[in-house]
């Protein structure tokens, strides 16, 4: 059984509206999500001797989640991820995006899915987030229908997007939790053990943009098809994290991504998707500035990012998976986030 309540979590500012949080419950998990950017604030998961601690980064109030942050468990888009110089062509027209990151736009842009308010409905077993981003918002082409749905299921929560649109438009989107297996405030991710089911990655240039080879992992950094402990592992190949984009089976059905364990709290993330992409991220710009739930600061690499998504830049990488969404055609994805402990 899962169990659903709704709550008032605050006002925004200049009578934007309220924002409301939405607990789900089952036996082995407890999720908070608001409908400020679809964002899951809290995440309960109990450890081997049945203590749960909340394993995502974020904050106790809106307020936090107004202020500049990094994206702290909010879905992102339109397009998840960076596209090169802010820019893309699309039947002979070329549109120009927001550069909120230097020298490419991120995440959607300045105002992208995070900083908007969505429209709940409360499900049996979940909720399900809709709004409609009008034609042109943030540079983009096409009005854009989206649905977001979040249930839980045991151990299991379930996140489905879809989207519907007028005129073609690149779509790809993601949830950019932030996670510490330990217990969000733990210091760092070192000693969680990463197993990543990618044969390949994208390598990037100095702008963390891809440049359009697709590399073998095998005999180099990105070779974590079996577990490696993330601090060690760093360590031994003197980088400075991972950002990065693993190519994952070709497939549109379900299958495995990643799994992560953390061996102190015996807790356990597996990832499945239905997308051909998933970014590690490793918190490499956390820099202990923001102060987060009980206290909390997170400094660098004290959570990480597992983003199931389209191959970043795709709209103008000819050669990468496709990201452009037709009218009449529907956009729909989802990804598992299954909790266990070993």
């Amino acid at each position: 059984m899962v169990s659903v309540t709704r709550t008032a979590f605050g006002e925004l500012p200049s009578g934007a509206g309220p924002v409301e949080k939405f607990r789900l419950q089952s036996d082995l998990l407890k999720v908070d999500l608001i409908s400020w950017g679809c964002t899951i604030t809290a995440l309960e998961v109990p450890d081997r001797q049945g203590k749960a601690s909340d394993v995502v980064l974020g904050f106790a109030e809106l307020a936090g989640y107004l202020q500049k942050q990094p994206y702290f468990g909010a879905v992102v888009g339109r397009v998840a991820n960076r596209i090169a110089k802010g820019a893309f062509t699309l039947d002979g027209k070329e549109y120009r995006l927001a550069i909120n990151r230097e020298p490419n736009s991120l995440h959607g842009g300045l105002r992208g899915f995070d900083k908007v308010l969505w429209t709940p409905q409360v499900l049996s077993n979940g909720v399900q987030f809709s709004r409609i981003s009008p034609d042109g918002e943030e540079g983009y082409p096409g009005e854009l229908k989206v649905w977001v749905t979040y249930t839980l299921d045991g151990g299991e929560l379930v996140i489905n997007y879809r989207a519907q649109t007028s005129h073609t438009t690149p779509v790809n989107l993601t949830n950019h939790s932030y996670f510490n297996l330990a217990g969000q405030g733990s210091p760092n991710i070192y000693d969680h053990e990463v197993t990543i089911e990618a044969d390949a990655f994208l390598p990037v240039d100095e702008t963390l943009i891809p440049t359009g080879n697709v590399a073998p992992v095998q005999g180099t950094a990105f070779d974590l098809r079996k577990p490696v402990e993330l601090g060690k592992h760093l360590q031994k190949f003197g980088i400075n994290g991972f950002d990065h984009n693993f190519c994952l089976k070709g497939s549109k059905e379900k299958h495995f991504c990643a799994r992560v364990q953390h061996p102190g709290s015996g807790r356990v993330l597996e990832v499945y998707t239905t997308q051909p992409g998933v970014q590690f991220y490793t918190g490499n710009f956390l820099d202990g500035t923001l102060k987060g739930k009980n206290g909390a600061v997170y400094p660098k690499h004290s959570g990480f990012c597992l983003e199931t998504q389209s191959w970043p830049d795709a709209v103008n990488q000819p050669h990468f998976p496709p990201v452009l969404l037709r009218p009449g055609e529907e956009y729909n994805h989802t990804t598992w986030f299954k909790f266990s402990v070993a």
